[in-house]
């Protein structure tokens, strides 16, 4: 089951990785469409600088106004056993025949299931429009489930023999079929107990505000806590994505009231309380940091220019975009116990912000979330906040490293560079990088096999390889047999930060270009002879 679960929260991080840019994109346009910022003339609604930033920006939301069909087609990319492409189109088909469905059902018997689809869309009706469809505002939840159905329908039928005379309808024709006749049911479902959820999302949103700190505090230390078995995917999704505690989730709704929030005096804690269940990135940019300064100087002095070697470039992914796997993952495995605490003052941090009236999208680093739609805007008009934010987090900074470096002094912790890993720990050079980063089909002229190769080799061929995936940083495989796959140390040494295991299920930490590698691997394993 936690297989099952793991490759699904790795499936999320297809449509997931669409956001950063769009959110720059959109929170630089609104930047320039600020007179605050740019000037009553530059930000004239009659010019051509402002109508240029108007469609940039436009472009840009085509991303967040279309998260429930983006995660309806993504997730089976991730998801699906063979065809992805072909489950895509089926869950696309699929999850518009529901909603069609829905809108249908609710026109004829709303009022039977306490429904009026006589309204118009929005505010508190609970109805909205996708693809032009006027149905239930499910938002990724409903994408989320029926894509997650149809690609459980394309994995067990797609390859479902038909007689000969019925042959136009096999493969994804007969998924959309089945899945037509599912749908009608689902969305009679949806019906009957929609509304019920709406009542209970509703109520969750007022539990969380009104928990405050304490809430901020669950919230970001589950969200941590959870990154090794990938289950922090269902923490922040709800919140960030979804209508855990807005309408639209914390990164939409952020973003459509950037300006006007950018242009007010008045407390964004009040304005937009929500904001506090988005602190998360603040982890990434000050206590990154901390922690790659607290091991550099842990480590003995002969092996620190190896070791920054390591840090330096992992670190700076960290705080610039947000990803943490490569620094996380340097540590997680050799000592657990600095992934605990690494949880609980990432968790302290968020809730002493909001304590301090700090909120906003922080999800992410520096560069995709905290300068383009926090600390740019809002520094105008809010620059106590920005500049107390920036203090509160660099005293946590300095509280991770000495925390750190008191833990790992302390119980003599064997942190790369130190103890037992001083001379064996895998540390990471350019030439690792290089040769991590080259991409072949086929063997070299020298005979070395590329890194798909000798992962596949690794894991035990092509033929012990059930499922494959990945997420951000991580490949993620679950295999027939876990006893024919290398050890951990196999996959160090050509160039992964470490390995995950549970039991039939591995994470191999990769890196950024981790997804080029598993369509890479895809390819390898799919041509005959291999």
């Amino acid at each position: 089951m936690l297989s099952g679960i793991q490759r699904f929260g790795g499936a999320m991080f297809t449509p997931v990785l669409l956001f950063p840019f769009a959110g720059i994109v959109v929170g630089i346009t609104i930047l320039l469409q600020n007179p605050l910022f740019v000037g009553d003339s530059v930000a004239n609604a009659n010019g051509f600088f402002y109508k240029l930033m108007f469609v940039l920006q436009e472009g840009a939301w085509t991303v967040f106004r279309n998260m429930p069909l983006i995660f309806c087609v993504g997730l089976p990319i991730g998801l699906a056993k063979m065809a992805p492409a072909r489950a895509c189109l089926a869950s696309l088909v699929s999850f518009l025949t529901w909603n069609y469905f829905i809108f249908a059902m609710g026109t004829i018997w709303g009022s039977s299931f306490g429904v009026d689809f006589t309204q118009e869309v929005g505010l508190d009706t609970g109805l909205t429009l996708i693809a032009g469809i006027k149905t239930f505002d499910t938002s990724i939840i409903g994408a989320i489930i029926i894509s997650g159905i149809v690609t459980k329908i394309h994995n067990t039928y797609y390859e479902k023999p038909l007689p000969a005379f019925l042959g136009i309808f096999q493969g994804t024709s007969f998924i959309v079929i089945v899945s037509f006749f599912v749908m009608l049911v689902l969305a009679w479902i949806t019906l009957l107990t929609w509304p019920v959820v709406q009542i209970g999302i509703k109520s969750m949103q007022s539990f969380m505000i009104s928990s405050g700190s304490i809430g901020v505090w669950l919230y970001t230390f589950l969200e941590r806590i959870l990154i090794p078995t990938g289950l922090h995917h269902f923490i922040y999704g709800p919140f960030i994505f979804g209508p855990a505690v807005t309408e639209n989730g914390i990164q939409v709704d952020w973003t459509l009231q950037i300006q006007a929030f950018s242009q007010t005096t008045q407390s964004l804690k009040e304005l937009f309380p929500a904001g506090g269940f988005a602190l998360h990135g603040n982890s990434k940019i000050f206590g990154s940091v901390g922690i790659a300064f607290a091991l550099y100087s842990t480590a003995r002095p002969e092996n620190r220019a190896k070791l920054a070697g390591l840090l330096i470039p992992a670190t700076l992914t960290a705080v610039f975009v947000g990803i943490t796997e490569p620094l996380e993952f340097t540590f997680l495995f050799i000592a657990p116990v600095l992934f605990a605490v690494h949880a609980f003052l990432s968790a302290t941090l968020a809730s002493t912000l909001y304590s301090f009236g700090i909120v906003g999208n922080m999800g992410g680093g520096l560069l995709d979330t905290m300068i383009p739609l926090n600390w740019g805007p809002m520094f105008h008009n809010h620059t106590m906040m920005v500049i107390t934010h920036i203090i509160i987090g660099v005293i946590f900074t300095f509280i991770w490293f000495f925390v750190f470096k008191f833990i790992i002094i302390k119980w003599n912790l064997n942190t790369p560079g130190r103890g037992d890993n001083a001379n064996n720990v895998k540390l990471y050079t350019k030439e690792d990088v290089e040769r991590k980063t080259t991409k072949k089909d086929t063997d070299n002229s020298d005979g070395e096999l590329s890194l798909e190769h000798t992962i596949i080799n690794g894991l035990g061929g092509k033929d012990n390889i059930k499922t494959l995936n990945n997420c951000a940083t991580r490949l993620r495989v679950e295999v027939v047999d876990v006893n024919k796959v290398e050890a951990d140390q196999f996959f160090t040494q050509i160039g992964a930060h470490g390995v995950v295991r549970k039991g039939s299920s591995l994470q191999i930490i990769i890196g950024l270009h981790v997804g080029k590698v598993r369509d890479r691997i895809d390819s390898i394993i799919s041509l005959p002879g291999i």
